[in-house]
């Protein structure tokens, strides 16, 4: 997952280098704070899947070709995206990574809910 994100964020223009005291986090906020967003979006996209009771898909060996996705499972990945990407459109750089993590509360407190109500019924 992580060699993705990486893969992603040097094609977009952002530092990659990790801290050496804390390898788990990167030099540069901006690049850390992506990380968690990134991180967020497929833990969202997780629990909607499940929720959705789609297939997720495995993740792909560099070397095999990625299978096609089913279009129920499309639509739920789309409609994923909008949501995280709306919840974090808020945000401005002063709320810094707070802010994301408060966003991050957010979708697991509505995701929550959803998954009680859909339990209810």
């Amino acid at each position: 997952m992580r060699s993705a994100f990486e893969a992603w964020a040097q094609r977009d223009g952002h530092i990659v280098r990790r801290r050496e005291d804390k390898p788990d986090e990167y030099l540069v906020f901006e690049t850390q704070r992506r990380w968690v967003i990134w991180q967020a979006a497929l833990a969202h996209g997780k629990s909607a899947a499940a929720t959705a009771k789609l297939p997720t898909q495995k993740t792909a060996e560099p070397a095999e070709k990625a299978a096609p996705m089913a279009p129920d499972e499309a639509t739920v990945r789309n409609k994923v995206l909008n949501e995280v990407l709306d919840a974090f459109s808020d945000l401005d750089e002063s709320d810094g990574i707070e802010g994301v993590l408060k966003v991050i509360q957010g979708l697991k407190k509505k995701q929550k809910v959803l998954a009680e109500d859909k339990a209810a019924t």
